[in-house]
């Protein structure tokens, strides 16, 4: 969540709710959202870092409010951010290890196992389904969360398929 928020902190100065309500915009129902202390605990930590800068706020009738600012480092580390390609294969599978693993403890069939696994995809795909029925048509990076994650499903499922052809 620390480069999100920082590169959402490069369009300008904002506050912890602001930086949700952003996010919760930007990415839709779909996205696991963090909770506001969440974002505050990070943004703490970020201007600890040096990477952002607080300044409190005077608010008539309400408490003080903490505005954030971008400091250069970090506006350099959100152009690294964006400049190093993401890599993140799936080898590190917890089903995968399950599945590995089941045969020598004699306590899972791989089989069930599988088939199990399948039944929660296709749960997960039919509520993203739901989830791209109710989002917002003009909010294109939702749609096109919900249509990512719709993918790497249908990408796990043929996987599973492809699992079960060989072990049985």
């Amino acid at each position: 969540m620390r480069l999100p928020l920082l590169a959402l902190l490069a369009a300008g100065p904002a506050h912890g709710y602001e930086l949700k309500g952003a996010l919760e915009k930007l990415l839709g129902a779909a996205y696991p959202q963090p909770n506001v202390g969440q974002i505050y605990v990070t943004l703490g930590r970020l201007e600890k870092s040096g990477l952002i800068q607080g300044e409190d706020v005077a608010q008539s009738a309400r408490p003080n409010k903490r505005i954030y600012r971008l400091t250069d480092a970090g506006r350099e580390a959100v152009r690294a951010w964006f400049e190093e390609p993401t890599d993140e294969p799936r080898v590190r599978d917890e089903f995968f290890m399950k599945l590995a693993i089941a045969p020598q403890t004699g306590l899972a069939d791989q089989i069930t196992l599988i088939n199990k696994q399948r039944r929660q995809y296709l749960n997960t795909m039919r509520e993203l389904s739901r989830l791209a029925a109710a989002e917002d048509r003009d909010n294109r990076v939702a749609q096109l969360l919900i249509e990512g994650a719709m993918l790497h499903l249908q990408a796990d499922l043929d996987w599973l398929e492809r699992c079960q052809e060989e072990l049985e």
